[in-house]
């Protein structure tokens, strides 16, 4: 009896099959707390953002970098700042066996920098590096805006002339604008000048804002000690209402910094990339210099809060800071939980389906073949 029929014969009269569906335990294992899976279809999409961002970048010739999950807290504490929020309360550290302090990176910068450092690629100028790879940040979870997030980025250390400006951002574009993104892109930027200038800027600032100390918000409070520059960011409502008539880093501009900027805003111009100039855009660590900027998008997918979807600036001091020899350094990141949040399932290139081969052999005929091959 063929086996097929042989198993309809036995289970003749039993009930149909039947799926069997099994509930939850209460105590069944679960992720932890903004850290979530990402399965078929949702990781086509991140792997579709990744690509596309690989392509871009390497069209400019940048090349891949890949470093640790895990990194010595000194490495972030120098590259923050201990007065930066991240450091003061989002970052995720803990003491080894060895009892050295060791954190999961928030962001990617300051582990590049440290891998071109240690691997003395500071003696073959420039470098233009990729990464993309997961970071963690321990802060209120919400809508694209997790504890363990993905990151795309790019950095290029040891080119001080403003072309590499122009050449970051088009790469951003280009990038970006390679995406089926729902929702209008928006770049802003600004400058922050040289350390010069936001010196005087910084001394300005504290002035105009110790007249409404009692005012601001108990962060900005904090930021009027420690960095100020960070008040100009601030998403408090009394905050904004009071850096309305707040001076501007523009008036302390010298003529080195107006150059910077204004070679940039002609190369993104001759580009056709448009932009708007943010006047209150910032970076507020000390070793950010003239240019930052922002994309902001739209889409009702972000919701009001949350609308960057890419952001850099120049870090001309940072090399030198975290041990290095004195290199200008520039650089973008971009969130792809957000970006993933503007991309439809329906723009998700998924692979071909596989087609199933069942090769059929008559096992009878081979072993009279083999007999007759026998005698």
């Amino acid at each position: 009896m063929q086996p097929i029929r042989a198993w309809k014969a036995a289970n003749l009269g039993r009930a149909p099959l039947t799926l069997r569906c099994y509930s939850v335990k209460r105590d069944a294992a679960r992720p932890v707390r903004g850290m979530t899976d990402r399965i078929g279809l949702t990781n086509r999409k991140y792997e579709q953002i990744v690509d596309a961002g690989r392509k871009a970048v390497e069209s400019f010739g940048f090349q891949p970098i890949t470093t640790p999950i895990l990194e010595y807290s000194s490495i972030f504490e120098r590259s923050l700042g201990q007065d930066s929020d991240v450091v003061g309360k989002e970052l995720y550290k803990f003491q080894d066996s060895s009892s050295d302090w060791m954190t999961m990176r928030p962001e990617g910068t300051a582990p590049v920098v440290r891998s071109v450092i240690h691997h003395a690629l500071t003696a073959n100028m420039p470098q233009k590096l990729y990464y993309s790879g997961p970071m963690f940040r321990h802060e209120r979870p919400q809508k694209g805006r997790l504890r363990q997030f993905e990151q795309f980025g790019i950095e290029i250390i040891g080119i001080s002339h403003p072309a590499a400006d122009v050449e970051c951002i088009e790469s951003a574009w280009k990038f970006l604008n390679s995406l089926p993104i729902k929702g209008n892109l928006e770049l802003q930027i600004n400058t922050i000048g040289n350390a010069e200038a936001r010196k005087g800027y910084r001394r300005g600032l504290t002035m105009y804002l110790e007249n409404y100390k009692r005012f601001l918000s108990e962060d900005s409070q904090q930021r009027l000690k420690t960095n100020p520059l960070r008040i100009l960011d601030s998403k408090d409502d009394c905050d904004k209402k009071i850096l309305l008539h707040a001076p501007v880093l523009t008036t302390y501009m010298n003529d080195n910094s107006r150059d910077h900027f204004s070679y940039v805003r002609n190369g993104l111009e001759a580009l056709d990339i448009p932009y708007t100039v943010n006047n209150k855009l910032v970076r507020g660590l000390d070793y950010y210099q003239h240019t930052v900027w922002e994309v902001v998008c739209d889409s009702k997918e972000l919701g009001t809060s949350q609308t960057t979807i890419l952001a850099g600036g120049r870090y001309d001091g940072l090399v030198e800071t975290m041990g290095g020899p004195k290199l200008p350094g520039i650089g973008w990141a971009a969130g792809i939980d957000r970006l993933a949040l503007l991309i439809g399932d329906d723009q998700v290139k998924l692979p071909p389906a596989p087609i199933p081969i069942l090769i059929i052999r008559n096992v009878r005929n081979d072993e009279l073949q083999n007999q007759s091959k026998n005698k």
